[in-house]
Formats: structure tokens, sequence, C-alpha cells
């Protein structure tokens, strides 16, 4: 049975899929599309990832393009990085989110600068997948959100799934793109369910780098990202019943940023929350606080408002709950957007 044989079997056209699921369906086509297409990290290959993303990946496509690297971040990146320069497209598997900082040189000053010290006659399209944030009760360095890091390093793209759709359209377009893509998935959705049209044409998929509007709303927008959308859209249904309309939007794109779409919404609406699990201090939310007010400044009801973790590293498990937003910190903030 030939590779494609076999994926076809395994999923039908339309299904209903884990974002786990439709994360390794998204690279199995990416890896049927294009030879030079690499899976590399610890314990892709024969174990098919600690969340099993690239489970099956190794038998379809054999050792030399589903690798089991050693215990070394820096390595993997560094050697991505030169597999990308012989003309490769490695995708390169993080762990846990918290491993990504032994990498961080390689990424911040040698992926990331590439295209710019070469004045755009290199380019390295190495995608790092970084599973993130917290809700499954791990250890100390398996639960952080470290987005900002990159966000704030010139040369890099940096996108984040929520759903099973988007997994699986966001990491061929991932793959695909000629710059470096840090990607974000929320490990506490990887079970999460929903229709994934997979024989859907690449030309009806939304854009990388666009926003898209998950719930629309008169109110109040709530903007979110990652696994935090989820929690947003049930905030979205709790207010229902008590007569108010809450816009969400899932940014999808941290960098490039889709402000328009961000804007668009938030004038029609006057009042503005952010929603993210990284801490409030320095979080992704006060880059967004600040560009909504230079652009909205007029048409704002209220201060725009951020929920986050709190200012402390990531607690022991018995302690996550308290740590992470949940549905009743979303609804205080939207409460506290009409108290202006």
């Amino acid at each position: 049975m030939t590779t494609e044989t076999a994926r076809t079997a395994a999923t039908p056209a339309t299904g209903t899929l884990t974002l786990a699921k439709a994360l390794n369906e998204g690279l199995r086509k990416a890896m049927e599309n294009d030879p030079k297409v690499l899976v590399m990290g610890e314990d892709v290959g024969k174990l098919g990832g600690v969340f099993r993303v690239t489970d099956g990946l190794q038998k379809d496509f054999g050792e030399e393009r589903v690798i089991d690297t050693p215990l070394a971040e820096s390595g993997i990146v560094g050697t991505a990085i030169g597999l990308a320069l012989r003309g490769y497209r490695p995708v390169v598997e993080i762990q846990f989110d918290g491993f990504v900082f032994p990498a961080a040189d390689q990424i911040i000053t040698q992926l990331a600068k590439m295209r710019m010290r070469s004045l755009g006659a290199l380019s390295l399209p190495v995608v790092v997948r970084i599973p993130c944030g917290g809700g499954i009760g791990a250890v100390e360095h398996h639960s952080e959100s470290p987005e900002v890091y990159f966000t704030h390093t010139a040369g890099l793209r940096v996108v984040a799934c929520s759903n099973p759709a988007d997994a699986y359209t966001m990491i061929q377009q991932s793959i695909a793109s000629p710059d470096p893509v840090i990607f974000f998935e929320p490990k506490r959705r990887y079970w999460d369910k929903a229709p994934v049209d997979v024989a859907a044409a690449p030309e009806s998929w939304t854009p990388l780098h666009r926003a898209r509007v998950v719930q629309p709303g008169e109110d109040v927008t709530v903007l979110a990202y990652g696994p935090m959308v989820k929690t947003c859209l049930e905030a979205a249904a709790a207010v229902a019943e008590e007569g108010r309309s809450l816009e969400v939007v899932d940014l999808r794109s941290l960098n490039p940023l889709d402000i328009d779409v961000v804007v668009a919404s938030v004038e029609r609406t006057g009042r503005c929350v952010v929603v993210h699990e990284a801490p409030v201090f320095s979080g992704y939310g006060a880059e967004l606080a600040a560009r909504i007010t230079e652009r909205c400044f007029y048409r704002l009801e209220a201060p725009v408002l951020r929920v986050g973790g709190f200012s402390t590293p990531y607690p022991p498990s018995r302690l996550e709950e308290h740590y992470l937003p949940d549905l009743d910190r979303v609804l205080d903030a939207v409460d506290r957007t009409f108290a202006w």
C-alpha cells in the first residue's frame, strides 16, 4: 500500500479529527507533496512524539525524513538551519515549550537573521513547532507561554493554531513559507475534535497571517489565540444568556499581526478584552492594547483590558487552575468594561 493510499484509507476527505491528528495529517500531506520536507526532533520517530503528533510518519517516510535527534535543542535547530541552507524544509519539534530556551541562540541570532544578513540571497524555510501553555498538570518547564520572545524578534513569523481545521492548513502553509515560522500548538487542545476538510483546495484556506472573527458580536471585542480561543467562546455563550454579545477574534498570527481585522472589530464594539495564558506584564496583550489605543482612541468606550497569567514562575500542577485564565476571569473583565 502506498503512503497516499494509506492516508486516504485512514482519513476520509471530510471528517472529525483531533487537533493532534489534524497536525499529523497536515505534516503527512506536506511530506507527500515535497520530498524536501523533513521532520526532526526528540522522539518524533519511533514513538511518534510525546503527544503522538508525528505518529506513523517515520514508518511511512523512513528514518532519513523523520529523524529522532539527540536531546539537544540548540543542536536540533542548528542542524535544521544547515539543512535549510542546502535546500531542505525542516520541521523541528521542540518537545515542550520550556525546552525551547536552550535553542534561543540559534533561533534569535541565526535563524531570524540569515535573510537580512545575506541581503535576501538566502532564506531559511524552517518551522519550529512548539507545544505551548498549560492545562495538562505537567511539571516545571512543561507549561510555558514563550510567544513574546519570538514576536519581539524581527525575521520570524509567529503563528498559533486553536482548532483542528486551522492546525491542518496552517502547518502546511508554514512549511511552504520562505521565512522561518514559530508554530505554537495549544497542548491542552490536542484532543479537541472538530470537522476538518482535508480535501479542500489550498486556494480556499484562510491565509496564514489573517485573523478570523470566530463569534460575531456587538458589545465587546475579545481577542485571543491558541488555547484561550475556546475559553473565550465559552465566555461568549455565557454572556449571551445575560443579553450581551461578545465578538471573539482568533488572531491566529502574532507576527505579522492582522491589525485591520482587530481595528474593524473594536471600532464597531467600542470595548476590548485581550486574553492569553502568558503573564499580563509585558505580555502580547500589552502590544495589542497599545496598537488598539493608537488606532481606535476616539471609538473606545473603555480602556483595553487584559486577562492573563500572573507574574510568577509557572506553579505546580495543583495550583494550575488558579494561575491560568478561566471563564470567570474573562467574564469579570467583560463586566469591568461596562463600568466606564
